[in-house]
């Protein structure tokens, strides 16, 4: 998405409203100056996907299962398959693999693009991923170029070294109406959203990454410029994954 709106000089906005809606308490203490440079980041929000193994049931008339499923693997219906509910608990889609990346992509579009916006990495990405391991290691852990962590878990806060910076202007939306205005007004200019679809594309690529990490459950290393895990097979086939016949993209 990021290539093609770039090709074409196209205005594109990703969300997330609740990027500067829920957290600008947290982004005027990081952008004031006031802890100094951000290098701890706890980001709480749900854990990712499990495979299903539901049975199945029979399909509801109206209905089309097999358009549902799109390019999923096939699997049986269920009604939990299809549930809409925003649980992440086993009794909606959001909670399997083969259709959701779980609370870590749902809440942590949110949550993670938030605060990458609060200590201004909005366009960057991390070197390593670390799972937990239950010793050093109490969260999924992200190092960035800069030594900068970023945990999945614990407290939502933001921990900086204590050496005052120089406060910073805080991005605000363009135009009038919020996200959507700020989109509409770019449009009209041909300025850069707030939510310009690489920071939405980084924003989703963390959710992604921890995921991974998790699924693999050993540490990884990331290139955020070639956005690929150096020499790892295994990593790099699950950027992508196969799709159903006959869905494309």
């Amino acid at each position: 998405m990021v290539e093609t709106a770039r090709r074409f000089n196209r205005v594109v906005s990703g969300g997330s409203q609740r990027v500067m809606g829920d957290y600008m308490n947290t982004v005027r203490k990081c952008w004031s100056g006031e802890i100094g440079t951000p290098t701890e980041v706890f980001v709480n929000c749900g854990g990712p996907s499990q495979p299903c193994y539901l049975p199945g049931a029979p399909v509801p008339d109206g209905i089309d299962w097999d358009m549902w499923l799109g390019p999923a693997p096939y699997a049986p219906y269920h009604p939990y398959r299809i549930s809409g509910s925003f649980s992440i608990n086993g009794t909606s889609w959001r909670s399997w693999r083969d259709y959701s990346g779980g609370g870590m992509t749902d809440w942590g579009a949110h949550h993670f693009g938030g605060m990458m916006f609060a200590v201004n990495k909005m366009e960057e990405g991390p070197v390593e991923i670390l799972p937990p391991d239950d010793k050093d290691r109490k969260f999924l852990t992200y190092r960035f170029a800069d030594g900068m962590l970023l945990y999945h878990g614990g407290r939502v806060d933001v921990v900086g070294d204590g050496k005052p910076v120089a406060p910073r202007e805080i991005p605000k939306y363009k135009g009038t109406g919020g996200i959507y205005g700020d989109f509409i007004e770019c449009v009209r200019t041909r300025e850069k959203p707030f939510r310009d679809i690489e920071r939405a594309h980084r924003t989703a690529s963390i959710c992604h990454l921890g995921n991974i990490c998790y699924l693999l459950n050993r540490p990884l290393k990331w290139d955020p410029v070639k956005e690929e895990f150096p020499g790892d097979e295994q990593a790099n086939r699950l950027r992508d994954r196969a799709r159903r016949e006959p869905w494309t993209i």
